[in-house]
């Protein structure tokens, strides 16, 4: 089976557009951003013309209007000629409110009423039809034909959800065009957690749906340059395991207890000693490790045949573009 690789845009904004066409030249099939340093969408308006498919992995949800996450959602996708997802996250709590001043309250419904009201904006669009949405927490009844885009001559594009519970992953099933599988994530997580959500929320259902894996890669063509690898990305797993929204991964692998002690140790500031708490056993379980091929074979067997394409990113480490096609061409 052949599967679609995405990798993480990771250029400074001003080099997108040059760095997207590097990677479409080692054989990416698409590239992805997510909300760190910089803007999530304006890397993406840089690479449209490469030739590869473009996603937001993910957008922070909460803070913005839908009218907002729309607008975007489909000038990216008239810009890339159609190959643009719309992927939105929830984030936590402390950040919704002391990082963007925005508002937390019940994010699976508020999330919902997001993904729900931003489909209905575009179908509007789409259709031609009067813009009448009244959700729980977002409504949108004004739509000026000088502020309406028309038809996407591309269609529209579709609405994803970064999710890890089953409430989320759930909701994402039933209201969303596909899910995102959260990287802090492992094969007994996916199969014992994350499927049987999904398929719950997509019960009775025959409608199209993607799945899309997201790995964190600790990578390289020799025993040297894999071990340096798996170094680099204990601290990335160190950081997410002190969320406790990442608890239940650990708690599936029988590591629950790791959780408060990794929090207390970030809440000091002792990040050395949180990556020393990552040993080997949950490098293999939450990272995919080894040569391009050897990583190839295991997120296979990892996802299965359940999943439609794969994000891959290498943190903290240096990665050549002669590895990156490597791994492109085993996973075709």
């Amino acid at each position: 089976m052949s599967l679609p690789l995405d990798i993480w845009l990771n250029a400074p904004v001003a080099e997108s557009a040059a760095r997207a066409r590097q990677l479409r030249a080692a054989g990416v099939d698409g590239v992805f951003t997510f909300e760190g340093a910089h803007d999530v969408f304006l890397p993406l308006t840089l690479a449209a013309d490469s030739g590869l498919g473009l996603m937001t992995n993910v957008a922070i949800a909460f803070p913005r209007s839908p009218i907002h996450l729309a607008h975007a959602a489909y000038d990216l996708q008239l810009l890339s000629g159609g190959r643009f997802r719309l992927g939105l996250g929830s984030q936590i709590r402390p950040h919704i409110e002391r990082r963007y001043g925005s508002t937390w309250s019940r994010p699976v419904d508020r999330m919902g009423d997001t993904v729900a009201a931003v489909r209905e904006i575009l179908r509007a669009w789409q259709t031609g039809d009067r813009l009448d949405y009244r959700g729980e927490f977002w409504q949108h009844t004004l739509m000026p034909p000088n502020f309406d885009p028309g038809p996407n001559p591309h269609g529209v594009p579709p609405v994803l959800v970064g999710a890890l519970g089953p409430r989320m992953t759930e909701m994402a099933a039933r209201v969303a065009d596909g899910v995102l599988v959260m990287p802090f994530n492992t094969e007994r997580h996916f199969r014992e957690r994350t499927l049987p959500a999904i398929d719950k929320g997509l019960a009775g259902s025959d409608r199209p749906f993607e799945i899309i894996a997201e790995a964190i890669v600790a990578m390289g063509d020799s025993a040297e340059e894999i071990a340096t690898a798996r170094q680099a990305v204990r601290n990335l797993l160190a950081f997410y395991g002190s969320t406790p929204s990442y608890r239940p991964v650990l708690e599936v692998q029988g590591w629950a207890d790791l959780q408060p002690e990794l929090n207390l140790l970030s809440k000091q500031g002792r990040w050395r000693e949180m990556a020393g708490l990552i040993d080997d056993p949950m490098v293999d379980a939450l990272t995919v490790s080894g040569t391009p091929a050897q990583c190839a074979d295991e997120i296979r067997n990892r996802f299965g045949d359940r999943i439609s394409r794969v994000c891959c990113y290498f943190p903290g480490y240096p990665i050549s573009d002669t590895a990156i096609a490597e791994l492109a061409a085993a996973l075709k």
